[in-house]
């Protein structure tokens, strides 16, 4: 009976594993905030906050970079909620386990990670590895989100599938990383390189001397046109198909933010890259970028309304219209 009392069901799994990928994007959007607060050395080692201190000092950057480490121990402990609850799930599935270890693992290497950056004064790769790494830990969280929302028959993909559409889709996944790469270089050669509120000179990313900003900057923007473009395309591409409304909802929103981006980026750069400016715009980017995977993991949905019903593997009825 106690066993029994700790088994979860496919409804209570699938919650555990959407509260894990809200805590893993909530922490992504304030450790943006740490850095265009100027507060990356506000606890100025690791592990400890200071030299003699487990705790920040009172100061409102201390505070604020010591809050966001506090925050790392809760969003550990969703991603290892996701783990266990993968171990307890009834039926037991071997994929929600196997996705599931990368959240508590990506926590620890970013704790790890996070250390060093601190340790090495907020060097630039180090900060953009950062953020990066954040990147991959949400694949895991997408996919394992998405396939704790539906059983094995109905992730199987049908051959009715339009290709063309679903290849669109992946090619995301590249363009949108390069991307997302170049933003991170672009901040990492802006004025925001976290340590201005405590008064600390961090090395900023120097590949063209004084116009290496610009210079990255302009390459972001280039593939943030293409990305968009391409996105657009696969969205009328697919009206084309006659895929549904519903279908199209990712694409949709993931135009729609791009668009959103293209703004702000464009107001970031007029305004000389005002620190709110640059957490919306960085923040953005997170949600972008979780726009992408539903994309990708939903390609499968991308068919004509006139294809017929996905079969269940190994034959019978066909799997449910999702």
């Amino acid at each position: 009976m106690p066993r029994e009392r700790l088994t979860l069901t496919p409804e209570r799994y699938a919650l555990v594993a959407r509260i894990a990928l809200v805590m893993l994007t909530l922490i992504v959007l304030t450790g943006a905030a740490v850095r265009v607060t100027g507060s990356g050395l506000g606890c100025p080692t690791w592990p400890k906050c200071t030299e003699d201190s487990l705790y920040a000092e009172l100061h409102l950057h201390g505070v604020i970079e010591f809050g966001n480490r506090l925050l790392t121990f809760v969003v550990g402990f969703a991603a290892l909620g996701a783990f266990a609850g993968a171990w307890r799930r009834r039926p037991y599935r071997r994929d929600l386990l196997l996705i599931s270890l990368a959240l508590p693992l990506g926590v620890v290497a970013q704790a790890v990670l996070g250390g060093f950056t601190v340790l090495y004064d907020l060097a630039p790769g180090l900060v953009m590895s950062h953020y990066l790494l954040s990147m991959l830990i949400l694949v895991a969280c997408v996919a394992l989100d998405w396939r704790a929302r539906h059983e094995p028959g109905e992730l199987a993909v049908s051959g009715s599938a339009d290709r063309l559409l679903m290849r669109g889709a992946w090619s995301l996944i590249p363009l949108g990383a390069i991307t997302i790469f170049a933003g991170t270089a672009a901040t990492a050669a802006g004025p925001h390189a976290g340590g201005s509120g405590t008064g600390d000179i961090i090395n900023r990313l120097e590949l063209k001397g004084t116009d290496t900003l610009s210079f990255v900057v302009a390459q972001h923007a280039r593939l943030s046109a293409l990305l968009g473009i391409v996105a657009v395309a696969l969205w009328v591409l697919a009206r084309r198909r006659g895929v549904t409304s519903e279908a199209r909802a990712p694409l949709t929103w993931l135009c729609v933010l791009l668009a959103l981006q293209g703004v702000i980026g464009g107001l970031q750069w007029a305004l000389e890259l005002p620190a709110e400016i640059v957490w919306v715009h960085v923040t953005l980017a997170a949600v972008t970028w979780l726009a992408i995977l539903w994309v990708v993991v939903a390609a499968g949905r991308l068919q004509p309304r006139s294809a017929p019903p996905v079969s269940a593997p190994g034959g019978g009825e066909p799997a449910p219209a999702r």
